[in-house]
């Protein structure tokens, strides 16, 4: 849950500092951001 709301703040975060009136700009980010979030938790914190 934690992590989730990691990623809930950065996305906002970097959504209302750099790219609040770029919209493609922005959704190229945010994929970015979460692919980001995704490869790492695969990574590093999913242990089954």
């Amino acid at each position: 849950m934690l992590y989730v709301l990691a990623l809930v703040a950065v996305v906002v975060g970097v959504d209302v500092l750099f790219f609040r009136h770029h919209f493609l700009a922005r959704l190229i980010v945010n994929v970015g951001i979460v692919l980001v979030f995704t490869a790492f938790y695969l990574t590093f914190l999913k242990r089954r």
